[in-house]
């Protein structure tokens, strides 16, 4: 085998796990995320830093880009499933939104690496999400 083939099948080769990863965070699969930090900040009261069990907030969320819903992995009636109404890849990033009871959220994933920020509300507090997602 020739030097220039050689080289360019090594390069194939070692780009393989990149172009396989180019869909990972697409929404062509659904996703997990785990929560690794959290701010809540109530009307009139400093805002605290926690932990998703802190804030009373799920661990893990399913993102289920078909069925356009994200959802716990909680047991029983702890377990919640509500709808996104809306999804925009903008930027290099999956943005989506949604309504559940009284609070609206938001939330981002960088499609690069799937790190995630999101943002709940109501009209007396907000909370502030920070965490990553990996293929389900």
């Amino acid at each position: 085998m020739n030097k220039l083939a050689a080289f360019c099948l090594t390069l194939c080769l070692g780009l393989m796990p990149y172009s396989a990863m180019a869909g990972r965070y697409d929404g062509s699969v659904p996703l997990i995320c785990a929560v690794i930090e959290a701010i809540e900040c109530d009307v009139g009261v400093e805002c605290q830093r926690g932990t998703a069990e802190s804030i009373d907030f799920p661990q893990f969320v399913k993102i289920d880009f078909q069925e356009k819903t994200l959802s716990t992995l909680d047991e029983g009636d702890r377990r919640r499933t509500t709808p996104i109404k809306n999804l925009e890849r903008m930027n290099g990033s999956l943005i989506m939104q949604g309504v559940e009871g009284s609070r609206a959220w938001n939330l981002l994933i960088a499609q690069a690496t799937g790190k995630m920020s999101a943002t709940v509300a109501d009209n007396q507090v907000g909370f502030v999400i920070f965490g990553a997602c990996t293929p389900f």
